[in-house]
Order: structure tokens, then C-alpha cells, then sequence
């Protein structure tokens, strides 16, 4: 056979091409008639070609108005669920929270984290790390009048940077990233950094490219095909920087050992550490140092970036609308005077309320939620979903 003729070259593509439709038509038909309906995957990239990689959530938004709330796409070889509505997701992960309460392993987060932590963990890990994390947090006053001591505090810092900015233009950015970053320091570190501190304003600048490169279309295709991720620039920036993140929660967590006092608990960190020694001998314990990492990395990067981006969406519409700045403005001048802001005086400050409500609902903090997995075969809105899908 002379295989510089074309006719051989295109037989072999052409039943090349018949296998692939084949199988992919053979997992098609594993798939329940009442699974989610979806738009026809293609061989081995499924879904793809129909996705905007930069903004994911307005294709799946125009899928949703065809499809419905609940509808299915496939990512590579990947079927997944999708909800759409407020709804649908509340039914999904208040209702029946227990059924869609697992992580997928996403293989980005894997390699970062390796399930440790507590956003990407599952099973025991994710449920020993959680109670510690809850537990501690509430000893350390989240959701007390501790709590606040610390925010008005550090609210007198914001303040008085802002006023040093003498009315001139200037990015909020760094500035809030920091007083938010500062309230979640003190609980894990038991201290707070200068808004000027280079290894803090270097620390707050890792998790920020974090959060912007995990976005990148580079780092979606690494998770449906990771023996790319070689070629893809974007996993490896993540990789870098969550290796100089540890290296700092490394030494931070080391500082504290030298003072450890079981008596005298500091911050999460030692209360993490205290715990690390009474399980010494348990080799199957959860209290290791690549938990402590993952965690405290975890800690600051949920709770900086989506409270700061909240308050500067507040900033934008605040200076969009001058006529409720102004009312807002005034009823916080009658409430507290010159006292400082405290929980009790929510109650008395109804616009403020309404108007710091319609801030979260109208910013977009996250287009996306993080991913959910079925821990049990489920039935959503008249759809099977069965154990252990992506959602």
C-alpha cells in the first residue's frame, strides 16, 4: 500500500473518526433517559467548543434559558451538572444540603492542596478540619463582641490611611484588601501588619493573582486535561505562589512554637499546634503541618478577597449615587455621632441596612459557586442525578 497516496490516509481517519463517534455514542447511551438534557458533547473536547473560557457564566446563563435550571454539559470527558436560579440552588444545597454537601477533585486544587484544608477537602479530613476551624473561630470571638473590638480598631487604621490620601485619587485596592486581611490575621496569626509591611502587601498581592489566574481559560483546560498542564503557564504561576504562601505560614508557625503556651492560646495557629502534639504519636492524625498550610491559606483567601470585594462594589455605587450617599451618610451621623459603629445599632439604622442589602445582592462578588459533588443518587426538579457528579 503506498501511503503517499491520499485514499489510504483518509481511510484511516475516516475509521478512526467512526470509533471515536462510536464510544462516544456508547457513553451517551449509559446516561438515563431523566438525567439533566445538555447540549450534544463532540469527542473528547464534549462541551468545550461552546464555552467562553473567559466568562463561563454567560454561556451557561444562555444554556439555562434553552435547557432549563438543572441542565448537563461535558468538559472534556467530564459530564457535569449544572444549576441555574436561586431556586434550584437553594432546593439543591439547603433542602437536600446533605445529598450535594461532597467536593469534586478538580486537579488544579488537587495539586495545590492535595485535600488538605478545608475549601477543597472531603470526607474526614474536611469534617475534622471544619469543627476545629468553627470551634476556634468562636473561641477567638467571630461572631462576638470580641469580634468587634477588632474591626472598629482596625476601621480607625483604614480611616485615618484614607484621610492621608489628602482627597487625591487613589486605588482602594491594596488598602482594603489589607484592613480585611488584618481582622482574618489576627485570629490565625494573633497580630496585624502595617499597611505599608512589604511581606504583607507581598502576601496580599499572591492571593490576589491567585484568585485572577484561577479564572484563566489556561487553568479550565488544565482541569479537563492535565497532561497539558506542562504547557499551560497559568498552573505554574499557582504552583509558585502557593509555595511562597507556605513558606510564610511556615515561618509564622514556627515563631509561634517557641512561645507555645497550652494555657495561653494566641491565635488558630497555636490552637492548631496544641492539637498538633496531642495526637504526636497518632500517625493517621489530621493536625499535621500541611493542614495547618492549606488552612490558613484557605482562611485568608475566602475571607479577604470576597469581604473586600464587597466594599469596593460599596465604594463604586456609594459614589454612583450620591443622593442615597448622602442619606445613608446622614443616618449614620444621627445614629452614632462619633461613636464607633457597633451590632446594636443596626437596628436603628434601617436605610444603612437596606442599602448595604442591595449591595450584596447587586455585586458580583463570584460569578460562579465552587463545585458541589453528589455524595447519594438524587432526584432534582424531575432530574437524576446520580452519586458522585460534578455540579
Amino acid at each position: 500500500m503506498d501511503w503517499a497516496d491520499p485514499i489510504p490516509i483518509f481511510l484511516v481517519f475516516a475509521l478512526t473518526l467512526m470509533f471515536i463517534i462510536k464510544i462516544t455514542r456508547f457513553w451517551s447511551t449509559r446516561i438515563r433517559k431523566d438525567f439533566p438534557p445538555g447540549p450534544r458533547p463532540l469527542p473528547i473536547i464534549g462541551n468545550l467548543h461552546i464555552i467562553d473560557l473567559k466568562r463561563p457564566y454567560r454561556t451557561l446563563i444562555e444554556l439555562s434559558k434553552s435547557y432549563g435550571p438543572v441542565f448537563s454539559i461535558q468538559m472534556g470527558f467530564t459530564k457535569m451538572v449544572v444549576l441555574s436560579g436561586y431556586e434550584t440552588v437553594k432546593e439543591a444545597l439547603v433542602n437536600q444540603a446533605d445529598a450535594f454537601a461532597a467536593r469534586p477533585k478538580i486537579p488544579v486544587f488537587e495539586d495545590l492542596l492535595k485535600g488538605n484544608g478545608i475549601i477543597f477537602a472531603c470526607g474526614e479530613n474536611w469534617k475534622v478540619m471544619r469543627r476545629f476551624t468553627l470551634s476556634t473561630l468562636r473561641d477567638f470571638g467571630m461572631g462576638k463582641a470580641a469580634i468587634e473590638d477588632r474591626i472598629v480598631e482596625e476601621c480607625g487604621y483604614l480611616i485615618e490611611n484614607i484621610e492621608s490620601q489628602k482627597g487625591k485619587p487613589f486605588d482602594p485596592t491594596i488598602i482594603m484588601n489589607a484592613a480585611v486581611a488584618n481582622i482574618i490575621v489576627s485570629i490565625l496569626l494573633g497580630k496585624r501588619f502595617a499597611y505599608e509591611d512589604p511581606q504583607f502587601i507581598r502576601l496580599l498581592n499572591l492571593i490576589n493573582e491567585n484568585v485572577r489566574v484561577g479564572g484563566y481559560p489556561s487553568v479550565a483546560v488544565y482541569n479537563m486535561f492535565p497532561a497539558l498542564g506542562f504547557l499551560l503557564k497559568g498552573h505554574k504561576t499557582l504552583l509558585r505562589n502557593r509555595d511562597e504562601m507556605r513558606a510564610f505560614v511556615q515561618i509564622t508557625f514556627i515563631e509561634h512554637l517557641k512561645n507555645l503556651d497550652k494555657n495561653d492560646q494566641r491565635s488558630l495557629i497555636d490552637a492548631f499546634l496544641i492539637k498538633q502534639q496531642e495526637e504526636k504519636n497518632d500517625n493517621d492524625g489530621y493536625f499535621h503541618n500541611e493542614n495547618l498550610k492549606s488552612l490558613v491559606s484557605n482562611l485568608f483567601a475566602a475571607g479577604m478577597e470576597t469581604t473586600s470585594t464587597t466594599l469596593r462594589w460599596g465604594f463604586l455605587l456609594m459614589m454612583k449615587y450620591p443622593k442615597i450617599q448622602k442619606k445613608v451618610q446622614d443616618e449614620i451621623a444621627r445614629v452614632l455621632g462619633s461613636n464607633p459603629p457597633r451590632t446594636e445599632h443596626r437596628t436603628k439604622m434601617s436605610y444603612t441596612d437596606a442599602v448595604v442589602h442591595e449591595i450584596q445582592r447587586f455585586a458580583n462578588i463570584l460569578p460562579l459557586n465552587l463545585p458541589h459533588e453528589t455524595t447519594v443518587d438524587v432526584t432534582l426538579k424531575g432530574y437524576f442525578i446520580p452519586k458522585v457528579r460534578c455540579l
